[in-house]
């Protein structure tokens, strides 16, 4: 049975079997106890504090590896996937940070460093295990409840408790990795970064982000990185000549593992880490990175200084998947776009507030769908943006097929 608790404070169960995550999915449906679900790593709702129960799946974590066939419990981290794939000359595109979990993100799709060589995080996915509403186990596939696989793969949590990660991960004998500080304004950078990427070898991609002074994980100021998908620095010096040929731009070229490039959280001694502060922003996959656009993210860097402004480019892979296949939009998007100040006080005033989020919006203003993984609070109006329209409809039909109760919605909700 499960507890009930009336305070903001929820009752944690740690399960180390699926038949455990079962059991309490149906004791939590049958007495309509609320239920979070931390799937491993940091995001938007390990910090959640609602009252009910929170199922953390951190015990479920193993890794096993079978050639390229590589199954990963659902409470696992991408630094612990990185490091034991790295034994085999394997690895998969996940995302950019070590502590990252493997469900979140790729229940969300799984935008990371391989994008455009390997695509998102679920176009390696082949095959899941997943405990639904009603506490029953199955296992899903294209052949297999085809559906819910289809749901799965960009859908969020919306549709059940995902144990096992089936992945067919590619060989890796190594990468090259860019870091180019830029000095001074970023519009050059940022335009010829726009003009090399529409036609640039899909080994490459990049990433750009303007931060101020957080952690080390991310050094304060503007930075170009790009990673090459291969153990060829010299090919990635030559496709970044017109980047780091402009004033301003001082770039080093090294051959790191792959776990390497993986961003690391500060550890706080003690306890858990904090919960992050508010975001006054928003992001967006657009189709095209024009010079609009370009001019604003510099600008809003410039004007708010506790801001962030992140570029990540898209196409190859990415777009090689036909939009249909999976429940992730905007497949013909050519980056992804991120912008916003953080609400911490002293550095945003309450007067700066909604303009500092407005101006963040009007950069993302033409974007073709919000990517959700990016988004840092519960927007029930904004889930519908999260999807193409034809996919939204075809969620809320799985989600009546699946979750008719919605016993999963402490999410992105999909509403029935």
């Amino acid at each position: 049975m499960v507890d009930h608790v009336e305070s903001a404070q929820p009752t944690v169960h740690r399960p180390s079997t699926v038949s455990e995550v079962a059991a309490l999915v149906r004791a939590a449906a049958q007495e309509a106890v609320p239920l979070t679900v931390v799937s491993g790593g940091h995001g938007p709702w390990s910090h959640a504090s609602a009252s009910g129960l929170r199922l953390e799946l951190g015990e479920l974590s193993s890794i096993e590896v079978d050639g390229t066939a590589v199954r990963i419990g659902g409470g696992a981290v991408w630094g612990d996937v990185a490091t034991a794939l790295a034994g085999h000359g394997l690895a998969l595109s996940s995302g950019d940070t070590a502590s990252v979990g493997v469900g979140g993100l790729t229940l969300g799709g799984g935008i990371g460093w391989m994008v455009r060589a390997w695509g998102l995080a679920v176009d390696q996915l082949v095959g899941a295990q997943v405990v639904t509403a009603s506490g029953d186990v199955v296992e899903v596939s294209a052949t297999q409840h085809p559906d819910l696989f289809w749901a799965l793969r960009g859908g969020g949590g919306n549709f059940g408790i995902v144990t096992r990660f089936d992945f067919d991960a590619h060989r890796l004998p190594g990468i090259a990795l860019a870091e180019s500080v830029v000095d001074g304004d970023a519009t050059a950078v940022l335009r010829a970064a726009r003009e090399l990427l529409r036609d640039a070898p899909r080994e490459l991609t990049v990433t750009y982000m303007d931060v101020p002074p957080m952690d080390p994980s991310a050094p304060a100021g503007a930075r170009l990185t790009a990673v090459w998908a291969g153990p060829d620095p010299e090919a990635l010096r030559v496709e970044l000549a017109p980047i780091t040929a402009l004033d301003g731009v001082t770039t080093e070229i090294t051959e790191p593992a792959y776990r390497g490039i993986l961003m690391e959280m500060p550890q706080p001694e003690g306890g858990e880490a904090p919960a992050p502060p508010g975001f006054l922003g928003g992001n967006g996959l657009v189709a095209d990175l024009d010079d609009e656009t370009i001019d604003r993210l510099v600008a809003y860097r410039r004007e708010y200084p506790a801001s962030v402004v992140f570029l990540r480019s898209l196409g190859g892979a990415f777009s090689d998947v036909p939009q249909e296949e999976t429940a992730f939009p905007a497949r013909t998007a050519t980056w992804f776009v991120m912008a916003g100040a953080f609400d911490v006080p002293g550095l945003v005033d309450e007067q700066g507030r909604e303009k500092a989020a407005a101006d963040a919006q009007r950069i993302v203003g033409g974007r073709l769908a919000e990517y959700s993984n990016f988004v840092d609070r519960e927007r029930p109006d904004a889930v519908s943006g999260m999807y193409d329209g034809d996919a939204y409809e075809r969620l809320r039909a799985v989600k009546a097929q699946w979750d008719p109760q919605n016993v999963f919605r402490r999410n992105h909700n999909i509403l029935v």
